[in-house]
């Protein structure tokens, strides 16, 4: 059933928010615990118990399913199966053109079924981001993302470019559709009704991490301007006013959840964003980390220097304003020669900077799918699978993991006010003959249950504890 929203609080609510008018309780920090753990220059997000959360998992997107086959692709087998190796994190697509098919009716069947597979995620330990999904706008331009009805192309053509999707964006109509949904008061407004709406129907769920509120936005280009020359006036601008009036209208509604905002895609070629702050409480940075050469069909050059390039250019940002990484998406083709270093290399790069990341994307069969067409794990892509500590009770200094000999190293010092014990995963298929871990550091003890390592540390706040996991001597 589809229910119209166009209240006199809504309304209201909208242009308070359009103005920049919050009432104080939308902008104040909800509790007392603290939300965050900053280490170095690197922020976690914190339980209620203050421990440091990391963050492995999966994009889960049906972008075929349409009406009342929305989410059909996804089942809670998906939800079971990821918890069975270890992961802990979904990021969730879904479409603004599916959810408000006409202005200011909401399909609330669609709400029901995003609840579902958060009902599932919470069954199996999963925790969910939404994310609101654009390729290449929407339907307008025979994609999906923003209805069809919040599409203005100012009547220029649109060339489809079937073999280079991408390229797609660059097309002056699309530019144009971008530029006035960042500037028309309406679809201003009604891109902010729509994440109330989202958020006021499913911001108390268990299962629910977070908002990403825009998959890889993208800009119109002024005459004259390349791409790094467009990308940061527009980052500067007109992404980073969104992304706060976006953050301001979840918190009319949800005040615990938090929102994790993007860079464009230039990030990808090592250039540092122009975004400027967030002003929010929870507020994460969700940058994406795709190698050029193999989004273009090629094979992964270990020998490049993209890794360094990207990891130079991405920790300024999130490091200045406190903000905890989750890396939204990330993949390349499991098939290429150097597939497996390049999954090494990665991880390796992405425990260096991020707190987390999901994979694009949990599915089955041919391209980035984790699973074969029979439901089996990729060769190269099992290496995603790996211990972590999803939760450290202190401030994590470092951790790694050593695919070679299968050794995985946490250091962390103890803190006032981290409770609980360490919880690291150690999934069963790294560890078929089982483990050994060695504590070094002060009192401590653990527990190995299946595939979790629980660590009690018994030393005083500021206590530096080595944890070792590694494959049993045969």
């Amino acid at each position: 059933m589809r229910r119209s929203l166009r209240s006199a609080p809504v309304a209201l609510a909208v242009a308070a928010l359009l103005l920049g008018v919050l009432p104080a309780q939308a902008q104040a920090r909800s509790g007392s615990a603290p939300d965050r753990v900053t280490v170095g220059g690197r922020t976690f997000i914190a339980d209620g118990r203050g421990r440091a959360l990391q963050w492995r998992g999966f994009n889960l997107a049906d972008k075929s399913g349409r009406g009342p086959d929305a989410f059909a692709d996804i089942h809670e087998s998906d939800l079971r199966d990821m918890s069975a190796r270890g992961f802990n994190l979904a990021r969730l697509a879904f479409f603004w053109d599916d959810l408000e098919p006409t202005p200011g009716h909401y399909d609330r069947g669609y709400l029901g079924r995003m609840r579902r597979i958060l009902d599932w995620a919470d069954r199996y330990h999963v925790k969910v981001v939404l994310d609101a999904h654009q390729d290449v706008y929407g339907p307008h331009f025979g994609s999906r993302g923003v209805p069809d009805w919040a599409s203005r192309d100012d009547g220029l053509p649109f060339h489809p470019v079937p073999e280079d999707w991408f390229s797609e964006y660059f097309e002056p109509s699309v530019q144009a559709a971008f530029d006035h949904l960042y500037k028309d008061a309406d679809l201003r407004a009604a891109h902010a009704r729509m994440w109330m709406t989202v958020a006021s129907a499913l911001g108390g769920h268990p299962a629910l991490l977070g908002y990403d509120l825009m998959n890889e936005p993208f800009a119109k280009f002024l005459e004259g301007e390349d791409l790094p020359a467009a990308a940061g006036r527009f980052e500067a601008g007109e992404l980073t006013e969104m992304w706060n009036r976006l953050a301001r209208a979840v918190r009319l509604v949800d005040r615990r959840s938090w929102v994790f905002v993007e860079p464009t895609v230039i990030v990808g070629l090592g250039v540092p964003t122009r975004l400027g702050r967030i002003d929010d409480p929870h507020a994460g940075y969700a940058p994406h980390f795709y190698e050029t050469s193999m989004e273009t069909g090629g094979d992964y050059d270990p020998d490049g220097t993209f890794i360094p390039a990207y990891e130079a250019a991405i920790s300024d940002y999130p490091s200045r304003n406190r903000m905890p990484v989750i890396v939204g998406e990330w993949g390349g083709n499991p098939y290429v020669p150097h597939a497996g270093r390049f999954v090494t290399d990665m991880t390796a790069a992405l425990d260096r900077f991020s707190s987390g990341w999901t994979w694009w994307q949990w599915c089955k069969g041919g391209g980035y799918c984790f699973l074969d067409g029979t439901g089996a794990v990729k060769p190269e892509a099992r290496l995603l699978v790996q211990p972590y500590a999803p939760a450290v009770a202190g401030d994590p200094l470092g951790f790694a993991y050593d695919p070679a000999t299968r050794t995985y190293t946490l250091t962390f010092r103890t803190r006032h006010g981290a409770e609980g014990p360490t919880l690291i995963t150690v999934p069963r298929d790294t560890y078929p003959a089982g483990y050994r871990v060695t504590v070094e550091g002060g009192k401590a003890g653990w527990d190995g249950h299946g595939q979790t390592v629980t660590v009690d540390t018994r030393g005083k706040a500021g206590t530096t504890y080595k944890v070792t996991v590694a494959p049993k001597q045969p």
